[in-house]
């Protein structure tokens, strides 16, 4: 019995919109409105010195558009959620760890504990 070999197609390279594209977190990152980050503060092992940075950088900055809670927070988040499958457990964990020490810099109640409305 013969086999049929699929012929493999040529494997196009890549565009140019799409090699810029590939970076656009990064991009984000470096030069969001939000806040000037100090460089690598997410690599940190420290929660509260990571925490401590983004309520600094929040606080001095004068282009965010909510309050340095926001901006702190929303920074932190989208780095987590960008960094997606390839954050390891460890760095996730810090992560974290780091909102919870956001939430305590700035007087905020921990995660989960919500206002009971009536």
């Amino acid at each position: 019995m013969a086999t049929h070999h699929a012929r493999s197609k040529p494997v196009p390279a890549k565009s140019k919109a799409k090699q810029q594209n590939h970076r656009w977190s990064r991009h984000v990152m470096e030069t969001s409105d939000a806040l000037d980050l100090e460089p690598d503060i997410f690599k940190s092992r420290s929660p509260a010195r990571i925490a401590a940075s983004l309520k600094a950088s929040a606080e001095h900055s004068r282009r965010r558009k909510g309050t340095a809670f926001q901006s702190a927070m929303s920074m932190l988040t989208f780095y987590i959620n960008r960094a997606g499958h390839n954050l390891s457990a460890g760095r996730r964990r810090i992560l974290e760890r780091a909102k919870d020490a956001l939430r305590a810099e700035f007087g905020r109640p921990a995660h989960g504990t919500a206002k009971v409305r009536h």
